[in-house]
């Protein structure tokens, strides 16, 4: 799969994950988070390149692909992934209290999703 089909099911899969959530279906969100799951682990799979194609997540329409992109590029691009995130805590819900949670894990040096 190319690295912009592995993007396009990132934003696709965190997207419906959400939905089902909100829809209190934890059993379909589940099945979306382990899709996006394999696919961000692909792309990062591609070192640099896989975290190029993901940046373009960081200007999504939907606050929660943003912050899921954001928070596995917080290595990688530091600043741009922190200013999505401080954004989106800024909120109130789900989608603010993950990009929080987040920046809560960076600052304390306790985040681990792409160690590189």
């Amino acid at each position: 799969m190319t690295l912009e089909k592995l993007v396009e099911q990132v934003a696709k899969h965190v997207a419906a994950q959400t939905d089902a959530i909100w829809q209190g279906d934890s059993k379909t969100g589940n099945k979306h988070a382990r899709k996006y799951g394999a696919a961000i682990d692909q792309l990062l799979a591609h070192g640099d390149p896989g975290r190029n194609a993901l940046l373009v997540l960081l200007k999504h329409e939907r606050m929660d692909v943003r912050v899921m992109a954001a928070a596995h590029l917080l290595r990688y691009r530091t600043a741009e992934a922190r200013a999505v995130l401080e954004e989106a805590a800024k909120g109130q819900g789900l989608v603010p209290f993950e990009a929080s949670e987040a920046l809560k894990r960076w600052d304390e040096g306790t985040w681990s999703l792409d160690p590189g």
